[in-house]
């Protein structure tokens, strides 16, 4: 594929491609062909021209003089990180021939790990799914950020749908549940602060003090992995003081009768025992939440990351329901607007391919695990072939010290295809140059709201830089394979993306286009569920032989007096990283300073700790050196790890994820990243 002819001035429409719900349209000007400046598009009214920090610097980014410019092959010991540099023939020649010679034995050897390092819909899985499913490798289950609270969701709503972001401004109370809007999330804050400044009460749900409790009218700052607990206590009140819409339960709603009962078991003494907070905050919540019209809930993925989140996703759910809010456009929930979107994945990722194969599917929050496994029966073959792309696993994924040590394995072959030299890069046979979206087509919806936004390229790859989907064309080739699919350039598997559920002739014009979805979703209810209701008692749920309604699940490691790690610890992200990026960011990491756990006063005290000492986290898994800061952010018994920092920049080599577990959620099969005991303790004072 030959890159188009792009102009050397102008002002270029894009996206911004990060793991966030916002997915704000760009704006990049370009001068003589570098690009000056990216900025928010002021014509798409979501984004509104305004830009988080991160996104702003892009072309710092682009730019860097640390980017990844030409192939490397490894030359030193595996996480050395020294390269040399190589050709792209010659890069993409061995490639191919280590790949076959490892297909020959059993394809599923081979492995591809991928997630949101963009979110775009052809640099993610395109060509990359194609180029798999030909070769018949191990599939990947993609759940390390979402799959939790996106299954809680199913089984309630029917899907991730929800309210539009934009009627949140209207709204006369706005509950922030597990989410740090400011850091994740400022267009819907934008929103927020209007309704605030039009009288709305805000209030908001973390364990953490975060920059968005702290401006709230209420925080509640319960216990990890009690948000279920709350809720059901909630409902309680609601049905004590006849807080409920009694004809939308009944025209629009399955199994209350089941639900109530359970929720009648919540008194406000056990839940305050249980979330570690005063029976009058939920006493409180639940009358603003049963009193007040127009009443939403911004619900976030951090409340999710733990053994029981998918039920609570699902209990919080619930309280839309039960209170009619979903009546007004200003009122209801919103998690995931995602499935609104319709991609045309049959056609763009073609599992056809696969012919009459079934691969295994493994899952990437145990990959630590998984590529520790020697082959077996019940298992399959070892994994001896691993391809990395838009992702740092052995930054980001749960016990990171497992993930390294499978890393390490002179018998794994990997490639990683990079914009810096992450961690994960360090571990790589080959490192191959990727594309920045400054360099490159894509096409994209959002989890926050319901537009759909073209991405052009602003300027020339840098280097010698290719795309996601250009790399596995040329691997493609080189295997021998001549299906017209692998041909497709990359305008073309944008429109084939967005199918005919979209203008893309309008996309190209405008850069952004809107789909026409209801103002107030569940109005009327229409749930997308196979009652058509919302779900209090899910019947497939109980098919599977799961319980059918939603409960408190206990965390798997729940702190207790004399437990030898007595602390709890989250590990939400720094305000000024998205994840591990941007990490590499030298102005944004300036601003970060170092690796830092909050810890509250009373249990530094304990410690003999005070702000800027050096202390370690640690566990049976493993431990990571850091900054201490003693702050009211932190409550008694919960640290805070701020991450997710690269491991090569932590004082001794590692990151927060040293000490985090493999285990799994309820449902989804996600991570647990906020349920972890630690405990802290002095290494020198500062």
């Amino acid at each position: 594929m030959t890159h188009p002819v792009l102009e050397k001035n102008a002002v270029v429409r894009g996206l911004c491609p990060h793991d966030c719900p916002d997915t704000c349209a760009l704006l990049t000007t370009v001068e003589n062909g570098r690009a000056l400046k990216v900025q928010g598009n002021p014509a798409h009214k979501h984004t509104d021209g305004v830009l988080c920090t991160k996104v702003s610097r892009y072309t710092e980014r682009t730019y860097s003089a640390k980017r990844l410019l030409q192939p490397l092959k490894r030359s030193g010991p595996k996480g050395s990180g020294q390269f040399v540099p190589v050709s792209w023939e010659e890069a993409i020649q061995d490639i191919a021939s280590k790949l076959k010679a490892i297909a020959s034995e059993n394809p599923e050897s081979v492995l591809p790990y991928s997630y949101g390092g963009t979110m775009g819909w052809v640099q993610s899985e395109s060509m990359a799914s194609r180029f798999f499913h030909k070769l018949g490798a191990s599939l990947l289950d993609r759940t390390i950020c979402a799959s939790a609270g996106g299954e809680g969701l199913v089984y309630t709503l029917g899907g991730k749908f929800g309210m539009q972001t934009e009627f949140f401004s209207e709204s006369k109370l706005i509950v922030i549940w597990g989410s740090n809007s400011i850091t994740s999330n400022i267009h819907f804050w934008r929103r927020a602060q209007e309704a605030k400044r039009n009288g709305a009460k805000i209030i908001c749900i973390d364990p953490r003090m975060s920059e968005t409790a702290e401006k709230c009218h209420v925080h509640l700052a319960i216990q990890p992995g009690t948000d279920a607990a709350l809720a059901l206590a909630v409902m309680r009140e609601l049905v004590v003081n006849d807080w409920l819409d009694h004809d939308y339960i009944e025209k629009y709603t399955l199994g209350w009768s089941a639900l109530r009962e359970r929720a009648m078991t919540w008194t406000l003494q056990r839940a305050a025992e249980v979330c570690g907070i005063d029976e009058a905050l939920i006493r409180e919540l639940a009358k603003d939440w049963g009193t007040t019209q127009k009443a939403a809930i911004r619900l976030n993925y951090g409340m999710q990351r733990v053994k029981g989140g998918a039920n609570a996703v699902r209990a919080v759910a619930c309280l839309p329901a039960l209170t009619g809010a979903w009546r007004d456009r200003a009122g209801g929930l919103l998690l995931s607007s995602s499935s609104n979107f319709k991609v045309n994945k049959v056609d763009l990722h073609r599992p056809d391919l696969l012919g009459s194969r079934r691969p295994r599917t493994l899952n990437m929050s145990t990959l630590g695990n998984d590529l520790n496994q020697i082959a077996s029966a019940e298992w399959g073959p070892q994994v001896k072939a691993l391809l990395v792309y838009n992702s740092n696993p052995v930054a980001i994924a749960p016990q990171s010290g497992k993930v390294v040590q499978g890393f390490a394995r002179e018998d794994l072959f990997t490639v990683v295809m990079e914009h810096f030299q992450t961690d994960t890069a360090d571990y790589a046979d080959y490192v191959l140059p990727a594309t920045t979206q400054l360099e490159h087509w894509d096409v994209q919806g959002s989890y926050g709201h319901t537009d759909v936004l073209l991405n052009k390229p602003a300027i020339e790859p840098v280097g010698q830089a290719k795309s996601n989907s250009e790399i596995f064309r040329l691997l493609a080739k080189e295997m021998g394979y001549t299906e017209p699919c692998f041909l497709e350039d990359d305008v073309s598997l944008c429109r084939t993306a967005v199918g005919s559920e979209v203008d893309f002739d309008a996309l190209l014009a405008k850069g952004f286009v809107s789909l026409k979805v209801p103002e107030a979703p569940f109005a009327n209810g229409e749930f997308p569920t196979p009652s058509g209701r919302c779900e209090f008692v899910s019947d497939r749920l109980a098919a599977q032989g799961l319980d059918p309604l939603p409960n408190h699940i206990p965390n798997y490691e729940v702190p207790a007096a004399g437990d030898l790690y007595p602390l709890a610890m989250i590990s939400p992200p720094a305000r000024n990283f998205l994840n591990s990026s941007f990490v590499n960011v030298e102005s944004l990491r300036a601003i970060e300073k170092e690796p830092l756990v909050e810890i509250s006063a009373v249990d530094a005290l304990a410690r003999g700790i005070a702000t800027g000492d050096t202390v370690k986290v640690f566990n049976d898994r493993g431990e990571y050196h850091c900054k201490a800061d003693v702050s009211s952010r932190a409550r008694p018994g919960v640290v805070n790890g701020l991450g997710i920092w690269w491991r090569k920049m932590g004082l001794n080599g590692t990151n927060v994820n040293e000490v985090t577990s493999q285990l799994l959620t309820d449902l989804g099969r996600a991570p647990v990243f906020y349920d972890c005991q630690v405990e802290v303790a002095l290494l020198k004072k500062a």
